[in-house]
């Protein structure tokens, strides 16, 4: 029952023409609502939080949309279709991670903080450093999620425009780009927001009917689809095996263990997550998005799995191998099985408004912590207007928007399930530890925040550098989503043998801050008890960032 395609005509799928209209009309209508929704002039707190407008359930709905980027929709269906139970893995790590993100971080970041994160960071410790640092890991964090999404704007678009070549798939990036700064400068955080809503409801319904659908190819019995998919594949019953993939010697087994701790601790340092809960006006209602969120994301990871072994059942990893995008691909040509150009259309017209939605949330994040922590706070020591730093946050979200495209270009083949895992790392490593210890730690100082942001962030970037990540891998390792950045094979530099780095940079991190706070002198309990208090509480934050 696969879908044939030789290699030569894996490049064109579906009506590109009936393609293009879906995705017009998908961004003329949000550019219309966005325009409608953000007409004016805008504050700071308009611009970064929309001024905490929106309800529970909107807001709840939004953070939704907000997580479950391209890597949910794209890069785990490919991941499943292609390394079965190993592939499902991640599903599992991205629904725990949201899990303990609420758990530990969320109501209590919501209740201390503003605007960003280095608000929170920053309120018991030596401003300055603590902003710069926390900026620097805030904007690398963003570059590496913004590298998943951009990877997988230009495969998915190549595969349905039929766009075939590299400067041609170059010019699909650069566009979707574009696209997502005007997102950002038109509509700011609550033009992003509806747009965020809009994608949540595509997705989750887009992704219902496919697996619906999928099953009713097989008389809605899981056996059959599961037995088809092991016929279709060639890892045959080890599909359902865990061990594919990170089973195969010692250091995948290990490997594993180091993505996992990435998965579900990396969610409660992703900025552009957090920032969500400045959205709403209350405790109560934060607590209410939590409730959304859960539901909407869980149910969401569920489907994946009829979603990925729909795709090795009914496509085939020969034909997904073949496509442009490689694995992201799977979706995309499995609702072609299903319903032909139309059904493509619209279920990649969802993918592309995925890609644009986390995009901009990312974008609007960086820009917001560049305008707030580095310009207002650190460059001008809080001596700047309104427009001043709203100006300047548009500026930057132009700058952040050209890196995201170029970022994009280098990474467009790589699977981007396995590249948001690496931000899940770098974000576990650099803003975890600081976070749990501001929050929970009386003894904590200055000394240990810059000890564990970049002790963290720099141990996770180079362990990353000298991996097989960036060297040492065949470009297209047979039925793995971790192919090497660098195609040809005879460079070879790596001598961390480990695809992810948590297991050694998240632990570190925590070290290093225990390390830094009780090598220094630094002690002040009064701000630590009226941190307390507010993260409790939410008393007094309107001033928290004006002292």
């Amino acid at each position: 029952m696969a879908l044939t395609l030789p290699f030569a005509e894996a490049t064109s799928v579906g009506s590109p023409a009936l393609n293009i209209a879906i995705f017009a009309a998908f961004v003329v209508i949000t550019l219309t609502i966005v325009i409608r929704v953000s007409s004016g002039k805008k504050t700071a707190e308009q611009y970064y939080t929309a001024s905490g407008a929106f309800s529970g359930r909107q807001n709840g709905i939004a953070i939704a949309g907000d997580y479950l980027s391209a890597a949910s929709f794209l890069g785990i269906a490919g991941a499943i279709a292609l390394t079965g139970y190993d592939g499902f893995l991640y599903s599992i790590g991205f629904l725990v991670a949201w899990l303990v993100a609420l758990l530990l971080v969320a109501e209590l970041m919501r209740n201390t903080g503003r605007f960003t994160m280095a608000d929170v960071l920053s309120y018991r410790l030596r401003q300055r450093p603590v902003r710069i640092a926390t900026a620097i890991s805030v904007l690398t964090v963003s570059f590496f999620y913004l590298l998943a999404q951009m990877a997988g704007a230009g495969g998915l678009v190549s595969l349905l425009l039929g766009v075939t070549g590299e400067a041609a798939q170059n010019a699909v990036i650069a566009l979707v780009g574009i696209i997502m700064i005007a997102y950002v400068l038109i509509g700011g955080m609550k033009g992003t927001t509806w747009v965020q809503i809009i994608k949540a409801v595509l997705l989750i319904a887009g992704t219902a009917v496919i697996t619906v659908w999928v099953l009713g190819q097989y008389g809605f019995s899981f056996s059959a689809l599961f037995q088809d998919a092991a016929n279709n594949s060639p890892a045959g019953e080890k599909l359902f095996e865990p061990g594919l993939k990170y089973g195969v010697n010692m250091t995948t087994k290990i490997d594993f263990i180091s993505l996992s701790m990435a998965l579900v601790l990396g969610t409660a340092g992703l900025p552009h997550v957090l920032q969500r809960f400045y959205t709403v006006p209350t405790s109560k209602q934060a607590r209410k998005s939590v409730e959304w969120a859960i539901w909407l994301i869980g149910g969401f990871y569920l489907l994946t799995l009829v979603v990925g072994y729909g795709a090795a059942a009914l496509v085939g990893p020969e034909a997904i191998n073949a496509a442009p995008g490689k694995a992201n691909s799977a979706a995309p040509l499995l609702a072609y099985e299903l319903g032909g150009s139309v059904m493509l259309g619209v279920i990649s017209g969802i993918a592309f408004a995925t890609i644009l939605a986390v995009v901009a949330g990312l974008t609007i994040t960086s820009s917001a912590t560049f305008a707030h922590d580095l310009y207002k706070e650190v460059f001008k020591r809080g001596e700047t207007t309104q427009d001043q730093e709203v100006r300047v946050a548009r500026i930057a979200a132009i700058v952040i928007g050209a890196v995201a495209i170029a970022g994009g270009i280098f990474a467009k083949n790589q699977n981007i399930a396995f590249l948001v895992a690496l931000a899940f790392a770098i974000a576990a490593s650099a803003n975890l530890p600081t976070i749990l210890y501001s929050l929970f730690w009386k003894g904590f100082n200055t000394r240990g925040a810059l000890f564990s942001i970049y002790g963290g962030l720099i141990s996770s970037l180079v362990l990353i550098i000298f991996s097989p990540v960036v060297s040492g891998k065949p470009p297209l390792a047979e039925g793995g989503p971790s192919p090497s950045m660098i195609t040809n094979t005879a460079i070879d530099f790596h001598w961390f043998p480990l695809d992810n780095p948590g297991l050694v940079s998240i632990p570190l991190a925590f070290f290093l801050g225990w390390l830094g706070s009780v090598t220094s002198k630094e002690h002040n309990a009064r701000k630590y008890a009226e941190m307390e208090v507010r993260s409790l509480t939410g008393h007094g934050v309107a001033s928290a960032v004006e002292h």
